[in-house]
């Protein structure tokens, strides 16, 4: 790999080097570094392109990284990656994708993953996705992830998807089902600026007794650009769920929150949360009394916010 997807491998994935442990690196379409364990293994897809990523049960302490890096112009990248994740195994799976545009045409990358999550088991999933490209580029970089979630008896999954910069249209799609004793945890922090466009839609099945879907998303709209969360939780048995949506809104964007409820039985406990609003301006004085200048207030503030 070159200087470009050195820079966007550190920027989605975290890495300056290959990972321990076991990692699939896919590049402009295809596989350009795998490496398994004993107890993980990565095969590609015969069907479809994609990879099945099989961990076995009581598998502990270990990881998998699978980043996408889009660095050709054009490029239309679609990927399906199943996670079998086997009973009581806690392990960690970095994702992501960064795309690098470098001409006049739209460069995009779908990938639906969906995750069988055993009994017991415990999952920490991180996606990032990021954009970048040449100083003349016009090309769009374009991002539509779809995740999917099957949780099993006492199964925990927490979820850590985060929009860094740079993808002018996005479409984010999560489902669930939780059956007795799951847990699902999803935290969301998305950036838009320009003319960039951003829609998150969440839904998750309360299915089983005693399980639980918290769901929070922070999100900052500068500029032109356009956002819409949508979640809807559907209590199905006695259950425990949260949604909330807080964004920043600076300039002349446009923010639609729209979280929903749905209890089938009096034993579901639902909630949910929306907050759209400005930066206060307390918080830019008193920062800007420490010797800031307002634009590094505002970043300051916008970190703190996102993370």
């Amino acid at each position: 790999m070159g200087a470009i997807e050195d820079n966007i491998l550190k920027e989605v994935a975290g890495l300056d080097a290959l990972p321990a442990g076991a990692y699939n690196i896919r590049t402009n379409g295809a596989s350009s570094a795998r490496q398994t364990t004993a107890n993980i293994d990565i095969v590609t897809k015969e069907d479809k392109p994609g990879i099945d990523i099989r961990i076995k049960p009581g598998t502990v302490n270990e990881s998998v990284h699978i980043p996408v890096i889009v660095s050709q112009a054009g490029l239309k990248d679609m990927v399906y990656n199943d996670f079998f994740i086997g009973e009581g195994a806690d392990v960690t799976i970095v994702a992501g994708c960064g795309i690098h545009s470098c001409g006049d045409a739209d460069s995009a990358h779908d990938g639906i993953h969906t995750f069988y999550v055993e009994e017991g088991a415990k999952v920490r999933y991180v996606e990032k996705h990021y954009g970048e490209g040449d100083a003349d580029a016009t090309g769009k970089r374009l991002m539509n992830p779809t995740t999917v979630v099957h949780l099993a008896k006492d199964a925990q999954m927490v979820m850590e998807t985060a929009q860094i910069a740079g993808i002018d249209d996005t479409l984010r799609k999560t489902t669930a089902d939780l059956a007795d004793g799951a847990k699902l945890e999803i935290h969301e922090s998305v950036m838009t600026t320009g003319t960039q466009n951003a829609e998150s839609e969440f839904s998750a099945d309360l299915n089983g007794e005693d399980c639980s879907c918290n769901i929070v998303s922070r999100t900052v709209a500068k500029e032109q650009s356009r956002q819409h969360y949508t979640s809807i939780l559907n209590g199905n048995n006695r259950c425990a769920g949260h949604t909330e949506c807080d964004s920043i809104i600076m300039d002349q964007a446009y923010v639609l929150a729209t979280p929903q409820l749905a209890a089938a039985t009096t034993e579901a406990s639902l909630i949910h949360e929306a907050a759209i609003g400005k930066i206060a301006g307390e918080q830019l004085i008193k920062l800007m009394t420490l010797g800031l200048s307002e634009q590094e207030a505002e970043e300051q503030i916008i970190s703190g916010f996102l993370k």
